[in-house]
């Protein structure tokens, strides 16, 4: 970052960058403050404001790229996410202007009115799946994410994490500590807790943080027990592991039985055996239509990748989540002469790979994480999990932490992957795209 930041501690009545005039504080956290603030012809907006001035200079550069993807995942289209406005900078700090939801979070809702949980529950499963369709997977789903806009829909924000926050058990302070995260542990699935085996983060890992909403909004508490202090924190996660939910609370409510095979398969502690995307979560939601409900400007997204549809012109893959976020690989322009084959991993001087992904803060993408190759008799490509290496016994290295086409895991046979499909490989998500 440029020498120019300089603090700027804004109060009621001030303007940030001539444009926005502050009403009041709605919250504050370890990086940022956002405003209610009111800007041209008196339209009142949410101002997040990246307090930079107070942060490291080791871990700006990081900060503000997740704090850019955080502006770019606000702009996926959907009825259900809050949308980001404009962005800039106040004193070389950076700022997103977003949607004001005045309804407030569904915790405060809950204290004046009775929820609509079934309401609730289609609009936070359509949120997540605008952002699934993407690339994106939010991550820090909980009540205080979800926030009611002025035309009474439920809306998803607060697109820290979706935007790629790789440390998942700890986050970063100001000065570059590391700090737990105790507040999000109560959503957080096994297989997140997990740093050595199953890190890649795919939709599943929201399902089972909206199982967890879903069950403390019908019951008051929490699936696994109380989690008050940190005293309560290793009972909680190991009844997580194990599956052992509370399920006579959840059929003492009256309509706890309508849920229950819902909340049941959102917090199937195995991700493999959970409920794989929001549609299938969808179909067990009470009072829920046959088939959901699906803007004309949303794109369909198969539950399982398509093992027929051929790729007529080129294919590329877009980073949509990573340190890498925004490159763009044009595969079928990087073959070079009969070469039919690409290979991926992350960025290793050791292993020189056609496509290096980039992963600074983390260590869950292999070094030779998978293979690309155009089939020419299908006219398709194929995606493997691993890479051959002449080293290795058998002659074939499979990844550590697996490779993903949407929510399915792919082995070194391979999986024919489509323009539309999402190729996860640790915390890096690429949409394939047709061009």
């Amino acid at each position: 970052m440029s020498g120019n930041i300089q603090r700027c501690d804004f109060t009621v009545g001030d303007v940030i960058d001539g444009k926005y005039q502050v009403e009041r504080v709605l919250g504050e956290g370890t990086f940022g403050i956002v405003f209610a603030v009111c800007g041209q012809h008196h339209t009142h907006y949410a101002l997040k404001l990246l307090r930079l001035w107070e942060v490291h200079p080791d871990i700006r550069d990081g900060l503000v790229r997740r704090f850019d993807m955080e502006f770019e995942t606000g702009r996926i289209e959907s009825d259900y996410l809050v949308h980001s406005l404009d962005h800039g900078l106040a004193m070389g700090n950076p700022y997103i202007v977003m949607e004001l939801c005045s309804g407030g979070d569904i915790i405060s809702i809950s204290e004046h009115s009775t929820l609509n949980l079934p309401k609730i529950a289609n609009h936070v499963l359509k949120g997540l799946g605008a952002l699934h369709r993407c690339g994106k997977v939010h991550r820090d789903l909980k009540p205080e994410n979800v926030l009611m806009k002025a035309n009474g829909n439920f809306a998803l924000t607060d697109f820290g994490i979706s935007g790629d926050r790789n440390n998942r058990m700890t986050q970063t302070d100001m000065f570059g500590r590391a700090t737990q995260m105790f507040g999000t542990y109560a959503y957080m699935p096994p297989e997140q807790l997990n740093r050595k085996k199953n890190a890649t983060v795919l939709p599943t890992t929201d399902i089972f943080s909206f199982g967890v909403m879903m069950y403390q909004l019908l019951t008051g508490e929490l699936p696994f027990g109380r989690l008050d202090d940190e005293s309560d924190l290793v009972p909680y996660l190991r009844k997580a592991k194990n599956g052992d939910w509370d399920r006579q609370r959840l059929l003492r409510h009256p309509e706890g039985k309508q849920w229950e095979r819902m909340i049941e398969g959102c917090l199937e502690a195995k991700f493999q055996e959970r409920l794989q995307t929001v549609n299938d979560v969808l179909r067990y939601v009470p009072e829920m239509e046959a088939e959901p409900v699906k803007r004309k400007d949303e794109p369909d997204q198969p539950d399982t990748p398509s093992f027929q549809t051929k790729i007529v012109n080129g294919v590329l893959l877009r980073v949509m989540q990573g340190d890498d976020f925004g490159k763009v690989y044009y595969l079928d322009n990087m073959l070079v002469g009969d070469k039919a084959i690409l290979t991926v991993g992350r960025k290793d001087n050791a292993v020189p790979n056609d496509i290096a992904i980039t992963e600074e803060t983390s260590s869950y993408i292999s070094r030779r994480h998978c293979t690309l190759e155009l089939d020419y008799n299908i006219g398709s490509w194929v995606v493997r999990d691993g890479q051959w290496d002449r080293f290795t016994t058998g002659g074939w290295r499979s990844s550590t932490n697996g490779t993903y086409v949407n929510s399915t895991e792919v082995d070194r046979r391979g999986m024919v992957f489509n323009p539309g499909d999402i190729i996860s490989i640790g915390d890096t998500k690429l949409r394939a795209e047709g061009y």
